[in-house]
């Protein structure tokens, strides 16, 4: 959803076939994880974040890297295989159940709203007859995002405070759209709760249990898991930190009630799992040829940065040329991003939000593209 350290690696090899190695590309290895080793530790330093790490894939296997502390009292390393909270990172996973309903033609990407949830979405301008499937998916809706409404520091304030996805609707409808339906582009948490009632409205089923069921399970994801109501990270995990304002002390906010993100950012998961996840749906191993097709058809934006919005999926434009696939996410206590282009992916954390810096943004943003730009720097040359 849209709040002095030491450096440690720890890199294992995958359990996919290996590429062999010439001097050149071991070189271009080492020079990989130095600058992203740099990134991760100015996140833990300059930027404020008490611990950072990233997950790096190639076809030749994994490394992770790992920075600063887990928790800011005892001074735990932050370890490399952390479960954490992923925000809006949580919207691929939705999209992608949503699309396979598709692709078994039990809801129609270009069906209104109305047709799944009669009733639900009215008030101050907002028509599910209006609004589509896809239109939710992609955020062309106007539907208006509950999260302006909601201050951060009210949910800090009360993390543990149980909020039901109709509350957060009816926070979002007593605005009026953004846009009308179509027009526009704006990024809306209520979409994807929305897009989660619709999982439940057709299979019966929670749209986490639709999750486990489709994605987790056939994926083998031992770290990804739907919390439900459950206020706790189970496994190994960093401590979660806001920051309630500019120069406020760091608050723990690692025990929280994930009814605040719903379908829209509730999910748990690692580095690891998500980019298993990315991987297996960007090789076209959870959707149908025609459902992958829409996923990735993406729209501007609309800013100056040339990213594009598919259904669930973004794509980016790379430093050294080519666009990048992935998605961000900010869950209280988390910030998360992650990214695959060709043979190379990453999925980077950092333990703060809300109250991060601008910088600790701009940085989690340049350690994937630092992760899957510097081979190809090298090899360039």
């Amino acid at each position: 959803m849209a709040m002095a350290m030491t450096v440690g690696v720890a890199g294992s090899a995958s359990a996919g076939g290996a590429l062999s190695a010439s001097p050149t590309s071991d070189r271009a290895r080492a020079s990989d994880h130095a600058r992203l080793r740099a990134v991760l530790q100015r996140l833990t330093t300059v930027d404020g974040a008490p611990g950072a790490l990233a997950e790096v894939r190639t076809r030749r296997g994994s490394t992770v890297l790992t920075s600063g502390v887990a928790d800011v009292r005892s001074r735990t390393p932050m370890r490399g295989d952390s479960r954490f909270r992923l925000g809006s990172m949580t919207k691929p996973f939705v999209a992608t159940v949503l699309l396979q309903l598709v692709g078994e033609r039990r809801v129609r990407l270009d069906a209104p709203v109305e047709r799944y949830l009669p009733g639900v979405v009215r008030g101050h301008g907002n028509d599910g007859r209006a609004i589509t499937v896809r239109q939710l998916l992609q955020h062309t809706s106007g539907v208006p995002d509950f999260l302006q409404y909601l201050r951060p520091q009210e949910i800090v304030a009360d993390p543990l405070a149980r909020r039901d996805t109709r509350e957060l609707l009816d926070i979002a409808l007593a605005h009026p759209p953004t846009f009308a339906p179509g027009t526009g582009w704006r990024y809306s948490n209520t979409g994807y709760l929305l897009l989660g009632m619709i999982i439940e409205k057709v299979t019966g089923r929670s749209y986490g249990d639709e999750i486990r069921r489709r994605v987790i399970r056939p994926l083998h994801l031992h770290d990804t898991f739907a919390p439900g109501d459950a206020s706790g990270i189970p496994g190994p995990h960093p401590r979660g930190y806001a920051r309630p304002g500019p120069d406020a002390p760091l608050v723990d906010v690692t025990a929280v009630s994930p009814t605040i993100g719903g379908a829209a950012g509730e999910l748990i998961s690692s580095a690891s799992d998500v980019n298993r996840f990315m991987a297996a749906l960007l090789r076209g191993a959870l959707l149908r040829p025609a459902q992958q097709r829409e996923m990735m058809r993406t729209r501007p934006t609309g800013g100056s940065d040339g990213r594009a919005y598919g259904l669930g999926l973004e794509s980016s434009p790379l430093p050294c040329g080519g666009l990048y696939w992935g998605h961000t996410g900010d869950f209280l206590g988390y910030e998360t991003a992650t990214g695959i282009a060709g043979g190379r992916q990453v999925t980077v954390m950092a333990n703060l939000g809300p109250g991060a810096s601008d910088a600790q943004s701009d940085d989690i943003e340049t350690a994937v593209e630092t992760a899957l730009c510097e081979g190809r720097h090298t090899s360039n040359r």
